[in-house]
């Protein structure tokens, strides 16, 4: 009896069936074949249905998996141009130098990795012979991500290309010298060889697709022509595990980055073992990436498994091979062929008669060495396809063997990675299986040598003359001479000098408003990338829409629904803005691509990234670190800043920490702007320091971080008193005294400094106030725009002596002669202000909002903190009492009074 709740197969599908017999016959076939040939025939046969149709345009849901093969077969692999035996002694070259370079630095313990590029050498190689251009012929060349533990390698090739020496080899690790070699691509160390930081894991993929889309918005905004550039990212089949490896892969496809190809060097090992050890990481990565929308290209298995392919004539192996989890594929690499016969091919009749006609070295060959990643011939056919596909960025999954050509002790050993050097038998027996002309009288006192075949040896001349026929040597980091941008009328920073008058305006709002002047002017304001979470209305700045248009590759393919608005959502294919959704990561990435255009693509732009202060260092403060590596230069702007200004949100919004996490980054220059004329004068020094003319001295190759607020304020005029400006840019100046600001203190009174930033001026100012009208105490009120630049001055001048250098702190300098004792106050943690306490010769003393933070108004937590004006009107009495100029009973009758 049929279930009536039983699903029909005529429901699984939204169509009417306009031909049921003909469904019917098509499933009765599948039937048919199932009966007489097995499910996996059947199997087969929709696979390469499926195939079909897609090639033909139907639209039907993508295959996700391939079968564990190879997608090139042999029959349509493409003849590799070059000389492939020189190709081989060169890698051979390269993988010794890299693990000789490795093993004697493993003497100092620093350490090294030896594995990686073992595995992944053909991955690169086969790249630096014939696709990567460089930097010295038309355009920008490639952009080059390199996989971090891979950089001994990297090391070792430009030994022999002469671009590095044997002394520089033995520092591999050892920096404080001057002349050695970082562990992993760090621009900032080595600048003019590394392009990308890579080793923060994860990052490097991320980046790759945001450098890749930006070439294309630098083409569309007609900035440069960037057709020629091709970004290449080698990662690690662990390092896929990292969120951030795949966070961006709908983006690559949607855009229809074919300018961007990934290459996964799959040798199915992470840090501390197999990366799927159950399952199958390639297959895993396949459905991934084609479920993107990427094309995906699998190069697997070695010529050597042709012979074993040939003779599969029911499928069995290929089934096989699908079966075998990569563990298991990582133990038939250190097992003996007896075993392999038995595992891989005793549980199937037909791969049973086939091992008959296999030797057992044969089959050695096979599992031990032959992947498709260690072969010149099956790695230039998955690059060729890759470049030569259009519409749609390539994945090239390539399967190799940890630690191949270093022994047995070391492929596909689940330690290898912490394995930091060989033995001398070792390298004796590598350069017998390498053949490299290498005597064992080159080993003086156990030490290996480097090898070498000559600067003017067939190897290094073929080397040579390939880099020089794609464009120079690779990898490379070229600033090439840009003229200084010239500074912006100064009309547009001038307007913020004379104040707001009467209205109310958040620091935010400031800033947008200088940004929306900026970007109007004739020379620089092209070169603007406004930078925006999805958060633009937030932060005031849909007014841009219009005018700068959003960018989209593909312009504005719909009428928007606000389209009879004068603020409406205009996207356009020149557009300036980068609005990237709900993506800090992805932000940040677009943010590195622009501010290191200058050296990338000898184009100097200048983004701001405009966010959530709250969700910028907390929550990608890594990217922050890989920005000042990688020597990017631009403004980050922390919005709704501080933790008490953002009325209702509640704890995960109130930010009191990001100056915390900025100040540990070297190349950040932090600022806590309090008014409208203070973003003026620190954005217009920003452009001068990293676009401009620096001064002698002055590092170019930093980045601003400026917090702005939301809250409305009085705007006020710029003090018209010498050594303003000067003290914006350096971190602190007085905005005024009590007499200044009409306040006429009794004769003798009391006296104390109040130093506050950003939104914390306003609460100080009040504090003034009440001071003098009801305690009778004088304060005068400072601006401290920026804690970290005046505590990174302190300590520039404490290393100065120690030099026996005569040198005095900003911070005291501009103090001096102040009386009283000093209360700094800031929205911020009070470890922010108290960054420069131990330069103050004054009495000191802080607040700041500590703790969590918690949803209501800004007068209520401010009052739960501690730091409204009322509360800085009892810390000041108290610091005063302690010092005797006034009574200590002064200090409760003001918590009682105010209610503390």
């Amino acid at each position: 009896m049929t279930d009536p709740n039983a699903i029909q197969p005529s429901e699984l599908d939204q169509l009417p069936d306009r031909d049921p017999e003909e469904t019917a016959e098509w499933q009765a076939s599948l039937d048919a074949v199932t009966k007489a040939a097995g499910p996996h025939r059947a199997a087969y046969l929709m696979r390469r249905t499926l195939e079909r149709a897609e090639g033909a345009g139907i639209a039907l849901p993508k295959l996700l998996e391939t079968d564990y093969v190879n997608s090139i077969p042999t029959s349509a692999e493409p003849a590799v141009p070059g000389d492939e035996a020189m190709e081989q002694r060169i890698t051979a070259w390269n993988r010794w130098n890299a693990a000789a370079m490795v093993t004697r630095g493993s003497k100092y313990g620093v350490g090294g990795h030896i594995a990686t590029f073992a595995s992944a050498a053909w991955l690169y190689e086969t790249g630096f012979n014939h696709f990567f251009k460089g930097k010295e012929a038309d355009g920008s060349g490639d952009q080059l991500y390199i996989q971090g533990h891979a950089s001994p390698g990297i090391y070792a090739r430009a030994f022999l290309d002469g671009r590095l020496n044997e002394e520089q080899l033995d520092n591999f690790r050892r920096e404080a010298g001057g002349n050695g070699l970082p562990s992993y691509p760090h621009p900032r160390r080595l600048p003019w060889l590394w392009e990308f930081p890579t080793v923060s894991m994860g990052l490097g993929p991320l980046s790759a697709i945001y450098q890749a889309r930006f070439n294309r918005y630098l083409a569309n905004r007609g900035i440069k022509d960037t057709a020629g550039s091709h970004v290449w990212a080698f990662l690690g089949d662990g390092e896929m595990d990292e969120p951030e490896s795949t966070a961006a892969l709908a983006l690559a496809a949607r855009e229809e980055l074919d300018n961007l190809t990934f290459v996964i060097n799959c040798n199915l090992q992470r840090l501390d073992g197999p990366v799927r050890a159950n399952f199958k990481i390639v297959q895993e990565l396949e459905a991934q990436f084609r479920g993107a929308g990427w094309n995906v290209v699998k190069t697997l298995w070695g010529t050597a498994w042709d012979k074993l392919f040939r003779l599969d004539t029911t499928g069995a192996l290929v089934r096989r091979l699908r079966q075998v989890p990569d563990a298991q594929i990582q133990t038939y690499q250190t097992r003996d062929a007896a075993y392999i016969r038995q595992d891989f091919f005793g549980g199937d009749p037909a791969l049973v008669e086939m091992a008959k006609l296999l030797s057992d070295d044969k089959i050695l060959e096979c599992f031990h060495l032959s992947r498709g990643g260690h072969e010149a011939r099956k790695v230039f056919a998955a690059y060729k396809a890759a470049v030569e596909h259009k519409g749609a960025p390539t994945v090239v999954l390539a399967q190799t063997v940890k630690g191949h050509t270093l022994g047995k002790g070391f492929a596909s050993k689940n330690a290898n990675h912490q394995m930091k050097k060989l033995s001398v038998d070792e390298f004796k027996n590598m350069r017998d299986l390498l053949e490299l002309p290498i005597n064992d009288s080159d080993f003086v006192d156990g030490v290996v040598p480097y090898g070498h075949p000559g600067v003017d040896s067939p190897e290094v001349r073929y080397l040579q003359e390939r880099r020089a026929a794609l464009g120079g040597p690779a990898p490379a980091r070229r600033v090439h001479p840009v003229a200084p941008l010239p500074a912006p009328a100064e009309k547009a920073f001038a307007s913020f000098d004379k104040g707001s008058g009467s209205q109310n305006v958040a620091t935010t709002m400031a800033f947008v408003r200088l940004v929306k002047d900026l970007v109007r002017d004739k020379e620089t304001g092209k070169r603007w990338v406004p930078i925006v979470p999805d958060e633009a209305r937030t932060f005031g700045m849909e007014s841009l829409f219009p005018s700068l248009g959003i960018y989209s590759p593909k312009g504005q393919t719909y009428e928007p629904v606000d389209r009879d608005q004068l603020m409406y959502y205009k996207e356009a294919q020149n557009g300036q803005i980068l609005n990237e959704g709900i993506t800090e990561a992805g932000s940040m990435a677009d943010f590195i691509a622009a501010s290191t255009s200058y050296a990338t693509h000898g184009e100097a732009m200048i983004p701001f990234y405009i966010f959530y202060s709250m969700f910028g260092w907390q929550r990608t403060a890594d990217q922050m670190w890989q920005l000042g590596d990688q020597l990017g230069r631009g403004f980050l702007v922390g919005a709704t800043a501080g933790r008490t200004t953002l009325t209702g949100e509640g704890l995960q919004h109130a930010d009191g920490h990001s100056p915390v996490i900025a100040a540990t980054n070297p190349a950040a220059l932090s600022y806590d702007p309090a008014f409208a004329y203070e973003v003026a004068v620190i954005v217009k020094d920003g452009l001068r320091r990293m676009y401009g003319e620096a001064a002698p001295g002055e590092d170019q190759n930093v980045f601003y971080y400026l917090t702005v607020y939301n809250e409305p304020m009085p705007q006020p005029a710029k003090p018209s008193v010498q050594g303003v400006d000067e003290g914006i840019v350096k971190g602190l100046y007085r905005f005024n005294t009590a007499e200044s600001a009409g306040i006429t203190p009794p004769a003798n009174a009391p006296r104390i400094q109040l130093l506050g930033s950003g939104t914390a001026i306003h609460w100080a100012l009040k504090a003034q106030q009440l001071l003098a009208e009801e305690w009778g105490v004088a304060a005068d009120v400072w601006s401290a725009t920026s804690w970290s630049e005046l505590r990174r001055d302190a300590l520039e001048a404490d290393e100065a002596l120690l030099r026996g250098e005569e040198r005095v702190p900003f911070v005291r300098q501009a103090l001096q002669g102040a009386d009283g004792p000093v209360l700094a106050v800031s929205d911020y943690m009070r470890q922010v202000p108290d960054q420069i306490a131990q330069w103050v010769e004054q009495d000191w003393s802080s607040l700041g909002a500590d703790g969590f933070g918690l949803s209501d108004t800004r007068e209520a937590a401010r009052r739960h903190f501690g730091v409204d004006a009322e509360s800085i009107v009892v810390a000041a009495l108290a610091q005063l009492a302690g010092r005797g100029e006034v009574k200590a009973a002064a200090v409760k009758e003001a918590r009682e009074k105010y209610g503390l």
